[in-house]
């Protein structure tokens, strides 16, 4: 039986390691450097004091899984691979086959080496011993991992989301679960190409119950991540507030420039709505060349002033294309409308080619999700009407419905922290 002395020498050594890991989860300096720097300095204290244990103090089995184990934890708090990190590691899970955190940790220090395969059967053994909220959230994440560039990508995915949400029934309160579910929905948004915005809604709802967790606040990239979400929901004040409070908690997150590229194209959809670009003689002349366009009966034609906020099923809106708005996104595609009645909207639109849709083109658009966006940001107010399309079916351009060879061919990826 081991001694109190010998219990707390470990127990010590264990808050160390405590103590490390924090530093990783909340030091972020603007220079990486300074961190890895900081991480190498707490590790060799960590470590000394680890060796400082007399080895009469380790010598049952489960006191040398446990030593095993916090070495290799130490070696494994940089971002590279260790080797001896995983020598330790492995050890320990062979001296204590049920130590959950060791196998956790050596599937992390594996997936370092690249062996994503081995990391996966290490970690799906782990889970044979016994349920686990933070292997399955670390299965969860390899599984996206394995997702890129995979054939069965998509098939993937969704086991990621599974073993996310099997983290979240083992314990419903813990925010880091959460914020592993929503990262799986979002992922598997960019992997649909970008067009299915159920994924972001229930993206959006994971991340809200991750930020109820206190522990949850200081991480930079749940704050990146849901402004990302955010902004393709067009929900760009709180996207805006999300990046500007990842920027400040991380500045090597450059969520700075994100937050530049909202409100860049923010100001040319303002500049455009506001400017006059279009005399009213003309905008009169385009509303009225609107041709009628043979459509199913189960639509009712509408015009924008008559949209109900959100998706309006089996509504049918004619707008004239005036303008493409560039901007320093992938997808979606923006452009400015009008209507029969000269009403002017912005346009936002996936799933197509960039090649699609052109100036004076005359669009029918299905199934509109409708949005008035109305709100302010630094000293600025935007105000305009815009109506969102997710799928390539919901669009007829000049009459007609868009082809396979229109549709962008493969999945859109973006810039987000998985």
């Amino acid at each position: 039986m081991s001694s109190p002395a010998e219990e707390h020498s470990l127990a010590k050594a264990a808050k160390l390691v405590e103590d490390l890991y924090h530093i990783r989860d909340t030091f972020f300096p603007e220079n990486q450097g300074d961190k890895i720097s900081k991480l190498r300095e707490q590790s060799d204290l960590a470590l000394k004091f680890l060796d400082s244990i007399p080895p009469e103090e380790r010598k049952s089995p489960m006191q040398r899984a446990t030593f095993e184990y916090l070495r290799g934890k130490i070696l494994d708090v940089c971002p590279d691979y260790n080797k001896e990190a995983e020598d330790h590691l492995s050890k320990a899970v062979k001296l204590n086959p049920s130590l959950a955190d060791a196998w956790l940790c050596l599937g992390n220090c594996i997936w370092k080496k690249g062996d994503l395969s081995a990391a996966k059967n290490c970690l799906s053994l782990a889970l044979s011993k016994g349920p686990n909220k933070n292997i399955l959230c670390q299965l969860s994440m390899l599984k996206r991992k394995m997702s890129q560039g995979a054939e069965n990508q998509a098939e993937l995915v969704e086991e990621s989301i599974q073993h996310a949400k099997e983290a979240i029934s083992l314990d419903v309160k813990d925010g880091y679960s959460w914020y592993n579910l929503g990262n799986a929905c979002l992922t598997s948004f960019f992997v649909s190409g970008s067009w299915d915005h159920s994924k972001l809604q229930h993206s959006v709802k994971a991340y809200q119950n991750a930020e109820k967790d206190e522990r949850m606040k200081s991480n930079p990239d749940l704050y990146f991540n849901s402004a990302i979400v955010n902004r393709y929901l067009e929900n760009y004040e709180r996207a805006l507030s999300g990046f500007e409070a990842a920027a400040l908690k991380d500045p090597s997150l450059n969520a700075a420039a994100e937050v530049q590229k909202i409100v860049s194209l923010l100001d040319k959809l303002d500049n455009l709505m506001r400017g006059g670009h279009l005399k009213a003689k003309r905008m009169a002349s385009l509303a009225s060349s609107l041709a009628t366009v043979n459509l199913n009966p189960s639509y009712n034609r509408a015009t924008v002033d008559h949209m109900l906020e959100g998706l309006n099923r089996a509504v049918a809106i004619d707008g004239k294309v005036l303008f493409f708005v560039t901007n320093d996104t992938v997808a979606p595609l923006y452009y400015l409308l009008c209507d029969s009645n000269q009403n002017c909207f912005v346009l936002t639109v996936y799933g197509l080619r960039i090649d699609v849709i052109k100036e004076r083109d005359q669009l029918m658009l299905l199934d509109p999700y409708f949005r008035q966006v109305d709100f302010s940001w630094k000293d600025k107010h935007y105000k305009f009407k815009s109506i969102r399309v997710d799928f390539p079916e919901q669009v007829l351009v000049n009459g007609k419905a868009v082809t396979p060879q229109q549709v962008v061919p493969s999945s859109i990826q973006a810039q987000h922290k998985p």
